[in-house]
């Protein structure tokens, strides 16, 4: 019975010694994995960027004639309301 227990007792400390290797490993390749995600996504971030940077000229352009009748709203209504608020001329002074 005495031996049974040692093996047991052996068995359950290799176990547990395993069971720690595993988490040291875990641990460091969390953390390691953890970073190498941080620093992709900050690359993919700033190519994110770029990309953005080069493409949203074309995509105006692509959609200008879309926003042309809109645009040409916003001139009139934005003449109207300048040439509105010029001040008035004022008659000239009689002596």
């Amino acid at each position: 019975m005495i031996a049974l227990m040692l093996i047991a007792m052996l068995v359950g400390g290799l176990w547990i010694v395993g069971s720690l290797i595993g988490l040291i490993f875990k641990l460091v390749f969390g953390l390691i994995g953890g970073l190498f995600g941080l620093l992709a996504g900050a690359v993919g971030l700033f190519i994110g960027g770029l990309v953005m940077l080069l493409v949203l000229p074309i995509v105006a352009l692509s959609l200008l004639p879309l926003c042309l009748p809109a645009l040409l709203l916003f001139g009139v209504i934005w003449t109207i309301v300048h040439i509105a608020r010029r001040p008035a001329i004022a008659p000239p002074a009689s002596h």
